[in-house]
């Protein structure tokens, strides 16, 4: 486990402390652990006493501006302005919300059977009219060409997926949004997969509503979706009389856990800071273990969206190459069914043993200290078109920036000792 001049990924490591278990944790895509720089974070938050958001005194103040630090933090990883991100308990929640809001009966949505079910049900659910995008079964891929056919006029919305749980397929989401964006259809995209896997620029793939979660890329169990703040002033939704009715707080009922998003801006710093900023000699100092990190806007080298699109990208190079050797070693044991080829995709894999229900697998595998995931991961039509989801669907394994070579030689030797 040697640094590169390019990722240093034994200081990335060093900076986890639930990684010193001696477990390999490619258990990534259901969560990832926190850094020192979060867990940090949030303890000192509620070290420092907070409130309620809005009133008089110190306390309260510090959850205003934990808050506002959070939108701005979420807002720079995905490319959003911070006035547009709407926070919440999780993904699904928000979801739900938003669906209500924006379709009901006589509209249509297209769907995709790609997709987490997070980003199918609550759209099924609304009395909308669906039409379905289906996969490949064989690649995996998520052809573009029947969306022509299934958006018209009267498309409502057109919500779909930035990166399969399951397979890690990337379909093409700037060519579906723009024939949404044609017919005058919203688009929703479901990045909670694809966020901890690469740069994101929600403007460069036609999202008008992107929907990410912190616990995916090292934060808390905190949700966001991002949208154009002069959007969400046109959307109205069912609130307490009583609540604000600004945006983007309209969209957020109850009271926040602000600890928790004071973990999410350390998140979103400590994955800025994970490589050797351009024009220094060294990685920015990460929270909680070399020191802090410049804030945007401060004299450090470049800002936090620079910072970040420079480090995702040196990250998702990692990843893949590190993919690459865990690929190639499954492809070579007889014994392996794999699932799905997609051109483009992150760092999960799915598979099969032969002979092995997937449980018994991740068993098999957990004896050995290495963390997997087995069944359908909430990936409910994708597993169904695939065959497999009533027979206990497949063995789910996915890198993240923080796995190493070892992680993956671990796997790979545990599954060859199922042959």
């Amino acid at each position: 486990m040697l640094d590169s001049p390019e990722f240093p990924i034994a200081r990335v490591r060093a900076s986890y402390p639930a990684l010193s278990d001696g477990y390999a944790y490619l258990d990534g895509a259901a969560g990832t652990q926190a850094p020192r720089s979060v867990i940090d974070a949030i303890s000192a938050a509620y070290r420092a006493g907070i409130g309620n958001v809005g009133a008089a005194f110190p306390a309260s103040h510090r959850s205003d501006a934990i808050v506002a630090a959070a939108r701005a933090a979420v807002a720079d990883l995905v490319g959003g302005h911070p006035d547009g991100v709407i926070l919440g308990p999780n993904m699904t929640t928000l979801t739900y919300r938003l669906s209500r809001a924006l379709v009901g009966p006589g509209d249509e949505v297209v769907l995709s059977r790609l997709d987490h079910d997070a980003n199918v049900r609550p759209w099924t659910q609304t009395g909308a009219t669906v039409r379905w995008a289906d996969v490949d079964p064989v690649t995996g891929e998520l052809p573009v060409e029947q969306y022509a056919e299934l958006i018209n006029e009267r498309t409502r919305l057109v919500a779909v997926t930035a990166a399969s749980n399951i397979l890690g397929t990337r379909p093409d989401v700037a060519a579906i949004t723009e024939l949404a964006h044609r017919a005058g259809a919203l688009t929703y995209v479901d990045g909670v997969h694809s966020t901890a896997h690469g740069p994101v620029d929600m403007r460069e793939l036609g999202a008008d509503f992107y929907a990410t979660s912190a616990y995916k890329w090292s934060g808390p169990h905190i949700g966001a979706v991002v949208a154009d703040p002069a959007l969400l002033e046109a959307i109205r939704t069912d609130k307490l009389a009583s609540s604000l009715d600004t945006v983007p707080e309209r969209f957020e009922t109850g009271t926040a856990s602000f600890a928790d998003l004071a973990g999410v801006t350390a998140a979103v710093d400590h994955l800025a800071a994970m490589v050797p900023d351009p024009g220094t000699d060294g990685p920015v100092p990460d929270p909680g273990t070399d020191g802090p990190v410049p804030d945007p806007g401060t004299d450090g080298p470049g800002t936090r969206r620079e910072r970040l699109l420079a480090s995702m990208a040196a990250a998702e190079r990692h990843e893949l190459e590190l993919f690459g050797v865990l690929l190639a070693g499954l492809e070579t044991m007889p014994h392996v069914t794999l699932y799905g080829k997609p051109a483009r995709r992150t760092a999960t894999v799915y598979f099969n043993v032969a002979g092995r229900a997937p449980r018994e697998v991740a068993d098999h595998l957990a004896l050995l200290k290495v963390n997997v995931w087995n069944g359908h991961n909430y990936a409910w039509e994708l597993t169904a078109a695939l065959g497999i989801r009533d027979s206990g669907s497949a063995v789910r394994a996915g890198l993240v920036h923080y796995n190493d070579r070892s992680d993956v030689d671990r796997l790979l030797d545990g599954v060859a000792r199922l042959g």
